[in-house]
């Protein structure tokens, strides 16, 4: 049987992410998707909601915990798939400093579960969605290339580092086609408060204290993006990026960073924030990392190789900003 309309899986499909790449992927492209949300996680039906009922003959939503595996009527359900965009996962640093082992348990269950599916339905590609928080924090005026030394910094990033870790394994014994993607600090319509653009906007309308990480010397910073320019990069992988096979002469999966267009100090962006809503910012610094270890000041990767491919973010920070911050306003339920 041959498939003319590409048909994909993506997990995670309700949650923060997951949620744009899939309306990403539905406006920008005639593809079938097959969403897998869990529901026990952070993964919202409202999230999804509009853009299913809009697309809805493109669009089959499944149930099912990805910590176990495929029963054999989900696998007939799923059917032929062409490409797998595995974006599910626990993604909170403090949830996973205050509960380590179910966090870091579900990661890694997840992870093998979708790759054992992953050797029986045969995809074309196998995008693994990953973090920049596998290489630990960026010094000063260093931004990490793709394939840097791995050195996660709390649990959450030594779950999405298993995971590449298995997920290579795979690639290379088991011909598992697969493509990693690094990326940082997402932000966007629809996101929990427990992330940090989110946060500063539901704080700055209560004229409320905006907690920044960093002291008066030093100020955590970050390289922020929007999700649909985040999705929009995973498009372009996708369409143009085929996967390398393993051999004697390759000896690694092919591997790109997402990255935003400019770093950004926290304070920076609490700021900008607060002057798109329109309202004084009043915060505090607060130096986590001496009282809670784990977590970093500064998170930077290298965005040149994916932007040298011809890939160009479709949104500016101010762009993305606005957007993000018109919509919340217009939609303050979601604070």
């Amino acid at each position: 049987m041959k498939f003319m309309v590409k048909r994909i899986l993506l997990t995670g499909v309700a949650g923060f992410i997951g949620s744009h790449t899939l309306e990403h992927l539905l406006i920008n492209t005639d593809w079938e998707i097959i969403g897998v949300a869990s529901w026990k996680h952070k993964g919202m039906p409202e999230r999804i909601q509009e853009t299913v009922e809009k697309y809805k003959e493109r669009v089959t939503i499944i149930t099912h915990d990805l910590e176990t595996p495929f029963t054999e009527l989900t696998k007939k359900r799923i059917g032929h798939i062409d490409y797998i965009l595995n974006i599910a996962s626990e993604s909170h640093v403090d949830r996973s400093i205050d509960t380590p082992v179910p966090f870091v348990t579900n990661n890694v269950n997840l992870m093998l579960n979708m790759l054992e599916l992953a050797r029986e339905v045969k995809p074309e590609v196998f995008l693994q969605i990953s973090t920049d928080e596998v290489y630990g924090a960026a010094p000063e005026g260093v931004d990490f290339p793709e394939w840097s030394t791995i050195l996660p910094s709390n649990p959450y990033s030594a779950s999405k580092a298993a995971q590449e870790a298995i997920a290579i394994s795979y690639w290379r014994t088991y011909g598992v086609p697969l493509v990693i993607t690094n990326t940082m600090n997402n932000f966007g319509e629809r996101q929990d408060k427990e992330k940090f653009v989110a946060k500063v906007i539901d704080k700055c309308l209560k004229e409320e204290v905006v907690p920044v990480h960093g002291n008066e010397k030093h100020i955590g910073s970050r390289f922020y993006l929007h999700a649909r320019n985040h999705a929009d990069g995973l498009l372009f992988i996708l369409k143009n990026l085929p996967p390398k096979k393993y051999d004697e002469k390759v000896d690694r999966p092919d591997r790109y960073n997402i990255v935003g267009e400019k770093e950004l100090s926290n304070l920076e962006m609490a700021e900008l924030v607060a002057k798109l809503v329109g309202k004084p910012l009043k915060y505090e610094l607060v130096d986590f990392h001496s009282t809670r270890p784990g977590h970093d000041s500064r998170y930077a990767l290298d965005g040149s190789k994916l932007k040298g491919l011809g890939w160009i973010p479709p949104f500016t920070i101010e762009e993305s900003l606005k957007k993000t911050i018109d919509w919340t306003l217009n939609n303050p339920l979601w604070l």
